[in-house]
């Protein structure tokens, strides 16, 4: 237990004092959980009878009701396994070759001890698991105070997902030794001093050990269940208790906190997404796949190192109350793999709704003199308490969007683009609905079940709220919901697609409560998320998988491919049926293939597109290394190459683009933010390609409804 004393909060105003006592008591909640997490004994870490019966019922379920039919066999059995290492030890740090030889003999058995619940194997393997930690954790703080020697020109692997596992001690003892001569490296290079790099790194791998030794029955059953789950497909997954409930914490406190959901990649916190209208959104300063590698509260609150910390302890350090001021150390992702840290101060706030909210703008095309207006919409939201009360003027997305619209048709816009990059979905009903703003009627989408039934969802209503030219702009993190929209808008050819091809989700997931199955359960059991269902297009053929393929592909989807659902593990393949009953507004293939061509001849002397591409590539690159130098010249040499190319790169941008060069402070800091011009470079080149596609013909209002009552309903799809 750790106590601290009112008498550390100084003397100040009643609201300042008030925001101390939050932070203050935060902080004592938060001492307090780290402190009381008991480690678990050896002879602990057995399966309990609950894990037996949990066993039986999500193996009931997922071959009854999952929608991808795979039998439980050998075959499944040795992706268990295989899955079940990489999920103790990803980075192949731990475990020895030998270890991994003697876990064979379970190779083609965990299916048939899944059946009869017996879990015993996977409890064997992580008791030897937690063993191997504690003897490279040893090793690690034994070595710290080594004399490294940082002008040896020697490299160390920090990405070992696809190494071999270590032969011998030795070995390990040799890929740890870089290790530590790495993060030694990385915090000089922050001037750290020594005595601080001392207790700064046995801390971390102190960390690393006791996370590894809190790890209690349910922890292991649940990464050993997640293990089968996901070997059959990765949006299945089961929650112990504890992740149940902070799933139910996350839910009732989801418009609080900074707005970012988190995940983890080896011994790093990673920014999966950012949500819109949070603090992490608004600063501008955070973005996907940064590193989160320390977090301090408060002002001036010690910055406490998290790399190797549970993500569930890391949430609770970062979730706190609402105008509360949090510190956070990370290492962006266009830094490189071991780039400068950067420190960020955020507020803890509700996510406010209106941040969220569709937006709209106006493009105007110098060439044409047309105005193209643009409606970005982050997600697709609704306000289900507002709705359910009986309040008629709910907000929702398709709601705002009418009024966006309607304000865009008095200031004479020639064609509309709906903005969907970075969309990650939201409330299919929504979809549907704005949809249905587009099209006079028809189907939208249809979802087919495991049982093979499919059901088609309708545009719930017949009125047409813009009829004349207008594309949608996606990108690889445009998925679900937007999806649905933007394939809808496709098959319909009712507007162009630009971008990239999607992130490509189509499946239907649904959370069970286990304990529905057992009466008088004395015991909580913890929920199964499971895949019961995949969505297809008007058209027949599935968004999932492939995505949406833009009917104009911008470069930007070359520079990396290796995303979105095809590149999970066994994601459900791309699939079609039959198609639904519908009738295309209109069929532009001229156009666009004149678009394109003029597109592609656009951008080659459009300097600001070319340097985006080349800061993407940059950012691609350093990215994907996967093996760095412990030269300490070089290193220094690679970060200021890294920065001043990084520096220079983003002031051609803004010179390209009429805006001022920042000078070395003002540039990669935490009020410059590169990306929103380039965003805007995408925005501007969607606008001048749906310019393109506008004939003077179109600049007359087009009544789709017309064009849909004149097609003979008999007509070929």
């Amino acid at each position: 237990m750790i106590f601290l004393t009112m008498r550390d909060i100084p003397t100040c105003s009643s609201s300042q004092r008030l925001m101390q006592i939050l932070v203050f008591l935060f902080a004592l909640f938060i001492a307090n959980i780290q402190a009381e997490i008991p480690l678990v004994d050896e002879s602990e870490i057995v399966p309990a009878e609950r894990h037996e019966r949990a066993t039986e019922i999500i193996t009931h379920i997922i071959n009854t009701y999952h929608y991808k039919s795979r039998p439980l066999d050998d075959s499944l059995s040795t992706s268990i396994l295989d899955r079940y290492l990489d999920s103790l030890d990803p980075n192949r740090s731990y475990f020895l070759a030998s270890d991994i030889s003697n876990f064979d003999k379970y190779r083609f058995k965990l299916d048939n001890r899944l059946k009869d619940e017996d879990l015993v194997p996977a409890f064997d393997i992580f008791r030897i698991y937690r063993n191997r930690v504690d003897e490279r954790i040893n090793h690690a703080i034994a070595i710290l105070d080594n004399d490294f020697d940082f002008t040896i020109d020697e490299s160390y692997r920090f990405d070992r997902r696809d190494s071999d596992w270590a032969r011998t001690k030795a070995e390990l003892d040799e890929i740890w030794r870089k290790r530590v001569k790495n993060d030694v490296l990385n915090l000089l290079l922050a001037k750290k001093d020594d005595a601080e790099y001392v207790d700064t790194l046995a801390k971390r791998y102190e960390r690393i050990r006791t996370n590894t030794f809190q790890l209690d029955s349910n922890d292991i059953f649940q990464t050993f269940i997640n293990s089968y789950t996901t070997s059959i497909e990765p949006h299945t997954a089961y929650f112990s208790p504890r992740e149940s409930e902070n799933f139910d914490i996350s839910m009732r406190l989801s418009l609080e906190g900074i707005g970012a959901v988190l995940t983890t990649e080896n011994d790093y916190t990673v920014i999966q997404n950012i949500i819109p209208g949070g603090p992490a959104d608004l600063s501008n300063q955070l973005h996907d796949e940064d590193k989160i590698i320390g977090v301090g509260q408060g002002k001036n609150g010690e910055i406490v190192d998290i790399i190797g910390w549970r993500l569930d302890d890391v949430v609770d350090l970062i979730r706190g109350p609402k105008g509360t001021t949090l510190r956070i150390e990370i290492l962006p992702k266009n830094s490189g793999p071991e780039g400068p840290h950067k420190m960020i101060m955020l507020v803890r706030n509700k996510i406010k709704l209106e941040e969220q909210a569709a937006k709209s703008s106006i493009i105007e095309i110098t060439e044409s003199k047309r105005k193209i207006g643009v409606i970005n919409l982050p997600t697709f939201y609704i306000d289900f308490t507002a709705q359910a009360r009986g309040d008629k003027n709910y907000k929702s997305t398709s709601g705002d969007v009418r009024k966006l619209i309607a304000k865009l048709k008095e200031a004479n816009i020639s064609g509309l683009i709906i903005d969907l990059r970075g969309n990650g979905g939201g409330s299919l009903s929504e979809a549907l609905e704005l949809t249905g703003l587009f099209i006079e009627k028809g189907p939208i989408v249809q979802t087919k079940d495991s049982t093979g039934r499919i059901d088609i969802n309708d545009d719930p209503d017949p009125s047409i709220v813009y009829s004349g030219p207008m594309a949608v702009l996606v990108d690889r993190n445009s998925a679900s919901a937007s999806e649905i929209f933007a394939g809808a808008i496709q098959d319909y050819q009712r507007g162009i697609i630009i971008g990239e091809p999607t992130f490509g989700k189509g499946t239907v997931q649904n959370i069970v409560d286990l304990d529905r199955f057992i009466s008088n359960a004395d015991e909580e059991h913890g929920r199964l998320k499971t895949t019961i269902a995949q969505f297809f297009r008007v058209s027949g053929g599935s968004n999932q998988h492939r995505g949406v393929i833009p009917d104009i592909i911008l470069p930007t989807a070359n520079i990396s491919s290796d995303y979105g659902e095809k590149s999970l593990d066994n994601a459900l393949p791309w699939d079609q049926v039959k198609p639904a009953k519908y009738i295309k507004v209109m069929s532009t293939p001229n156009d666009i293939s004149m678009a394109e061509t003029r597109h592609k001849q656009r951008i080659k002397s459009d300097r600001a597109f070319q340097l985006m591409l080349e800061e993407q590539e940059l950012i691609e690159e350093t990215s994907n290394q996967k093996e760095i130098s412990l030269l300490m010249s070089e290193r220094e040499a690679e970060r200021e190459k890294l920065q001043k190319t990084r520096q220079q790169l983003e002031n051609e941008i803004r010179i390209a683009q009429g805006l001022p060069p920042l000078n070395d402070n003002e540039s990669n800091n935490e009020g410059a933010d590169q990306e929103d011009d380039t965003m805007d470079i995408i925005l501007k080149e969607a606008g001048m390609i749906l310019d393109d596609m506008i004939s003077p013909s179109y600049d007359l209002p087009m009544d789709i409804q017309a064009v849909q009552n004149s097609k003979n309903k008999s007509d070929p799809l």
